[in-house]
């Protein structure tokens, strides 16, 4: 299970991810261009002093990554489309794809995918914080791997 970050923007919300992807065990992919850099004080502060336990790679673009990637199918998440996030069985190769906090995912990432996700939402919302979805999705998947309901 691996967590994918598609050109993330905003620094706090990849540092509280990290931290989730520390305590959980879990690799974490940032897919650049980033919105921010590895060292910005933001970043470091959200992650806390988890840095160390963060199993981090940083890819210079999607086709990199993608050429790279030995693990097992790709789950696209999208605030607009996809099957409702709590029929997400999980697989213990999976990687998770998030988008970036202005735009999402772009339509081939989406339509290239496995599957895709959502957390359907209020009408007038646009969507939820990318650390709240990466949160959602990965509680989910920990729990069905582990046996659990969700």
């Amino acid at each position: 299970m691996e967590i994918i970050l598609f050109e993330p923007e905003i620094p706090p919300n990849t540092g509280n991810i990290a931290r989730l992807s520390a305590g959980l065990g879990i690799r974490l992919n940032l897919v650049e261009p980033l919105g921010f850099s590895i060292a910005d004080k933001d970043l470091k502060r959200a992650g806390l002093d988890y840095w160390p336990l963060v199993d981090l790679r940083v890819w210079p673009d999607w086709k990199s990554f993608r050429g790279a990637w030995r693990g097992g199918r790709i789950i696209a998440t999208s605030a607009r489309r996809g099957e409702h996030f709590s029929g997400y069985a999980a697989e213990e190769g999976d990687g998770v794809l998030f988008g970036k906090e202005t735009a999402g995912l772009p339509e081939e990432l989406t339509e290239a995918a496995d599957r895709v996700y959502s957390i359907p939402l209020r009408p007038g919302v646009r969507s939820v914080n990318l650390s709240t979805a990466v949160g959602f999705f990965m509680g989910i998947a920990m729990c069905r791997l582990q046996g659990g309901a969700a």
